[in-house]
């Protein structure tokens, strides 16, 4: 088991395998009423959010708590200076050091790459990036378990996304290639995933043997999916591009015409929050296929998962030092 994880590509196929064994596990005692297995008694789980949430934010507290973990969720309002030395703020820098010394693993949610790589790299103890700009690692593992958890398998299923290539499809391509899913992605020209993610994902496909594809025409990537997937075509911090995404994205929104195009079985998926009548319909939203509730769930027993992998394997080996 890695010491970070800061995007999906700090892991290995392994790891995700391992990951989401552990995951089932816990959605398995958690559907028998088992509330508590406190081997992280003591530990503390410091959370830092520059960003509002719903899903990582419960997900990662409850984790936990469940596994006997004291959670300490803190604001951009309290602590954090994006890297900015402004008045009566501390850097990202100082920040970290201090709460390496009164924290045993550190679940970052940010606008910039930038702050999570600055943070892995000061303290010694894990950290775990639970958003930022550029990536979504801990979606991408919860994605993966509601597939394995609907379809029974991951390997040659094909996932057809529509929309943003922004940091939730970079991280499900990424997490898609190394375990052998097909992946293909619709998008406007501009919105694409950035060449160089797409590189990576493209080095792990040759290995996993994984297909690639990237289209502009939604019906051509949703053709004969197996699961079929959407976010939101305006980000947090994408607000003021709100009028000129959503012309943009016209034609992009899964509606069930274009679900069916897939496959009759297929899975709708979302990593909420959904903007309705914007990139998915009510009807899809709410109809037989989606499963994105199902979704939001697998995020608490993934939260678990890499909270009871990475604080055991730290403090069973030491974190390897910091320059």
């Amino acid at each position: 088991m890695i010491k970070d994880l800061t995007t999906i590509l700090d892991l290995s196929a392994a790891d995700v395998s391992q990951l989401l064994h552990s995951a089932f596990r816990f959605k398995e005692l958690h559907e028998r009423g088992v509330r508590r297995e406190p081997s992280l008694d003591g530990r503390v789980v410091s959370m830092i959010f520059e960003k509002p949430s719903l899903r990582t934010k419960v997900a990662f507290e409850v984790a936990a708590t469940y596994l006997g973990a004291t959670p300490v969720f803190l604001t951009s309002e309290q602590i954090l200076a994006s890297g900015q030395q402004e008045r009566g703020r501390e850097s990202v820098v100082d920040i970290a050091r201090n709460l390496e010394r009164m924290s045993d693993l550190l679940v970052a949610r940010v606008y910039s790459h930038t702050t999570i790589r600055t943070l892995a790299e000061t303290v010694r103890i894990p950290v775990v990036n639970a958003l930022c700009d550029q990536h979504h690692p801990t979606q991408a593992l919860a994605d993966l378990m509601t597939m394995q958890w609907h379809k029974g398998r991951l390997c040659g299923l094909t996932v057809s996304y529509v929309g943003d290539g922004n940091n939730v499809a970079t991280s499900l391509l990424q997490a898609c290639a190394m375990m052998g899913v097909h992946f293909r992605i619709a998008s406007p020209p501009g919105y694409e995933i950035p060449r160089a993610e797409v590189q990576r994902a493209q080095q792990l496909a040759a290995e996993s043997k994984s297909e690639l594809s990237f289209v502009s025409d939604p019906r051509q990537a949703v053709k004969d999916a197996d699961v079929v997937y959407t976010d939101t075509f305006v980000s947090m911090g994408q607000e003021k591009e709100k009028e000129q995404r959503l012309a943009s994205f016209k034609g992009y929104q899964v509606t069930s015409t274009l679900l069916g195009q897939a496959k009759k079985d297929v899975i709708f998926m979302h990593c909420l929050p959904a903007h309705r009548g914007e990139e998915v319909t009510d009807e899809v939203m709410d109809g037989p296929h989606s499963v994105v509730f199902d979704q939001a769930e697998c995020r608490l027993h993934i939260a678990k998962a890499i909270l009871s992998g990475l604080l055991r394997e730290y403090h069973h080996e030491c974190a390897r030092p910091k320059g």
